[in-house]
């Protein structure tokens, strides 16, 4: 098997649910004609623009804390093995192995599509997520600056975000951010899955540094935005045993509060994370799978809501139990920060702006 550096797929895998057939990674073919071309070429990243008719989605998902997100990408190139979304590119007719992390969708007209929606008069002003399927602040963020147009619509509404994301890159909109948190108007949740940078370049490639993480919630906390950190997925026999100083690291740069969700593997996720193990961790791939699956009920993935994000069994139970001793130790509490409505003002239309 071929393993392509600094991606996180070890193949492009398949999707049986659209029809779609499985893809062979470039690096498969490639290395078979290496020696006759010269050296090999990486997968490079490919952006396509995609302009969508609206840009909020909708969810009414009884486990699921808001019921509005935006998304400015498809498909994301930090390469995390076990990001739930990777399924989705399916529907482009696109491989949730490494296409889902080299081919992906830029939305240009997000901001300009926000502004339209929240100028709508029946619109109902309750928080947008941001990074609920793909990383508002992977690295194209860089160049489109997509999230950023995103969220001075949300200073200049006075409209409640929360913004999921693993990277630091999202210290270059702590101006707007730091105006927003002023007036209770947003939350943060930084991920961080492991501390080791071993492990962290194998599960999550592109991601930034863990530690540079770590000092972006000191950053932001410092700048009176309020962070959350998650410590999600918990891998079994790859990262539990990191439960315990990850929750005392986070806690120590300022987290307020702190979550977890042991891993999820739906749909072609489980392949994917199944050749990702034989690749990376073939001596305990079997036992990481057998654990996982007793987490599930007998099955790689338990989509059921209310189970499905803290497991079930001895394992669900050990990892929770010492998950909230970690917490209690580290003074940390889990209310969820409740963003505020009561500021939101509509959008100032082209002719407001003319006097």
């Amino acid at each position: 098997m071929a393993i392509e550096k600094g991606r996180g797929a070890t193949l492009n895998g398949d999707s049986r649910r659209f029809n779609l057939p499985q893809r062979e990674a470039d690096g498969d073919w490639l290395d078979a004609i290496g020696d006759i071309d010269g050296p090999l070429t990486r997968t490079r990243t490919q952006v396509t623009i995609e302009h969508p008719r609206t840009i909020v989605t909708r969810n009414q998902s009884p486990d699921i804390g808001f019921s509005q997100s935006i998304n400015a990408y498809r498909g994301c190139e930090h390469g995390c093995i076990y990001c739930f979304a990777r399924p989705s590119h399916a529907y482009h007719d696109l491989s949730p192995g490494l296409d889902f992390e080299t081919k992906l969708f830029a939305k240009p007209d997000a901001a300009k599509l926000l502004r339209a929606e929240l100028s709508k008069k029946n619109y109902v002003v309750a928080s947008i997520a941001m990074g609920t399927n793909t990383d508002p602040y992977q690295p194209i963020e860089k160049d489109w600056g997509i999230t950023r147009s995103i969220l001075e619509i949300m200073v200049e509404t006075r409209h409640p975000t929360y913004i999921t994301t693993k990277s630091d890159r999202i210290l270059r909109d702590i101006d707007l951010l730091a105006d927003l948190a002023r007036d209770g108007l947003v939350a943060v949740v930084l991920s961080v899955t492991s501390l080791d940078p071993a492990i962290a370049r194998t599960l999550e490639p592109r991601a930034p540094h863990p530690l540079r993480r770590v000092e972006a919630i000191r950053q932001l906390a410092e700048a009176g935005i309020p962070v959350t950190a998650s410590i999600s997925p918990i891998i079994p026999a790859i990262t539990d045993h990191e439960i315990e100083a990850l929750v005392a690291r986070v806690a120590q740069a300022g987290a307020r509060e702190v979550t977890y969700i042991p891993v999820r593997l739906p749909n072609e996720v489980a392949p994917l994370f199944r050749a990702w193990l034989e690749a990376h961790y073939p001596d305990r791939a079997g036992k990481v799978m057998a654990i996982i699956r007793d987490l599930r009920g007998g099955r790689d993935n338990d989509p059921n809501f209310g189970t499905r994000m803290r497991g079930q069994g001895v394992w669900a139970d050990l990892i929770r139990t010492r998950f909230l001793k970690a917490r209690k130790r580290a003074g940390l509490g889990a209310e969820r920060l409740i963003l505020r409505t009561d500021l939101f003002r509509p959008p100032e239309g082209a002719q407001m702006r003319l006097f």
